[in-house]
């Protein structure tokens, strides 16, 4: 072997341990389709920490969309709300506004026929500005010296008035209102009757009631005072039948012997007497509430209806008409009594009908409704009697 030949063989060998360094650094350097592989390799094997993560995450994402869309709704739901309640102020502004033109003309209607009224009848007209004014409206019912009963008078004309009236110009700690309401109670003027009432009595002639029941304020005042007249006349009559049966009485006994039979029929005809004494008495003394009623002017639609038409049936006479128009008033128009709707196992299906409109029964609500609704079954009864019909078959039985 020549020299250069063992000098390239030496070097090989010095080179030779180097190579497997320059190797191993190219294979430790791993390539991009390496890194992507190995990437791959370590995505296939998530730990559960990440995919929680991974999860919350998608999860928060879908809270948020369904929060906005939510959201989103809620305000288009409270749009639609807000023109909803829009158009229902409009709407209710308009009916008011309906309602308004509607009264107006409803009461000046009830003041043209008031004042027809009026000049049919020869009263005086009353003047436009009290016409339409609370105080006309409660003047009607017995105050109309004072004017009305919100009218309000000075301090030094009421201590005026007071004194006039032989009053207390002040009491101690009265103030000005309850100075007013003690010159109105002092200078309210109560007709003398069988029931005592502030209300102003209209003559015979008027007492004829209308067929229905009037709307305006003012008819309905009328309409009361109409009522406790009607009912003043009958018990006025009522009691001067029942003086004039005692005097009678009376004239008898004195011409009577004991023992005779004329004697016993005076005694019977005298316990009859009483018996009429002591229900005209009753009827007249459970008959205040409804004159308290009256001048208060707050009878119920539903019993102030039948009344009316019980009251002119009584005016023309007809009291079998009279008498069935008590009887829906009382115990109503209800198919099963109220006792007989309990009797089986099972409820009756008419008792759910015991307190519908028109056949409730009224004579059983409270103890002084009752007892003024047998009152006016008692005025009929009597003025069957004093006012007898023309037709036979109207007599009550």
């Amino acid at each position: 072997m020549d020299f250069a030949s063992l000098m390239s063989r030496e070097i090989a060998k010095a080179k030779a341990p180097t190579l497997p360094t320059t190797s191993t650094t190219k294979a430790s350097s791993p390539s991009p389709d390496d890194a992507n592989n190995s990437t791959a390799e370590q995505k296939k094997y998530m730990r559960r920490a990440e995919a929680e993560a991974a999860r919350e995450a998608a999860y928060r994402a879908e809270q948020a969309a369904l929060e906005e869309k939510r959201a989103r709704k809620a305000a288009e739901k409270r749009k639609r709300e807000e023109e909803a309640l829009a158009e229902s102020r409009a709407r209710e502004e308009k009916r008011r506004r309906l309602e308004e033109e509607t009264r107006r003309r409803r009461e000046e209607a009830a003041a043209a026929e008031e004042r027809a009224r009026r000049r049919r009848l020869g009263l005086p007209e009353v003047p436009p500005s009290r016409a339409g004014s609370e105080g006309a409206q409660g003047s009607g019912s017995g105050g109309e010296e004072g004017g009305g009963e919100d009218e309000d008078i000075p301090d030094e004309e009421l201590v005026r008035r007071l004194r006039e009236l032989g009053e207390p110009a002040a009491l101690f700690g009265e103030s000005h209102r309850g100075r007013l309401r003690r010159y109105r109670r002092l200078t309210t003027v109560v007709t003398a009757g069988p029931i005592p009432t502030t209300l102003r009595l209209v003559d015979e002639a008027d007492m004829k009631v209308p067929e229905t029941v009037p709307q305006s304020k003012e008819e309905r005042k009328y309409l009361f005072r109409q009522l406790a007249s009607y009912f003043t006349m009958v018990l006025r009559e009522w009691e001067a039948a029942l003086a004039r049966e005692h005097q009678q009485q009376a004239a008898q006994q004195k011409q009577g012997e004991d023992g005779s039979p004329a004697r016993q029929q005076q005694q019977q005809l005298t316990f009859a007497s009483k018996a009429a004494i002591n229900a005209m008495t009753s009827s007249r003394d459970n008959m205040r509430p409804l004159f308290r009623r009256f001048e208060q002017g707050d009878l119920e639609d539903d019993i102030l209806r039948p009344m009316v038409e019980i009251v002119r049936a009584a005016q023309e006479r007809r009291y079998v008409d009279a008498n069935d128009g008590y009887l829906r008033l009382s115990i109503g128009k209800a198919a099963w009594p109220i006792g007989v709707t309990m009797v089986g196992i099972h409820e009756r299906s008419a008792r759910e009908k015991l307190h519908a409109g028109g056949e409730r029964s009224h004579i059983m609500g409270d103890e002084v409704t009752r007892k003024y609704l047998q009152s006016i079954k008692r005025c009929l009864t009597f003025a069957q009697v004093r006012w007898p019909p023309e037709d036979i078959r109207q007599l009550m039985g």
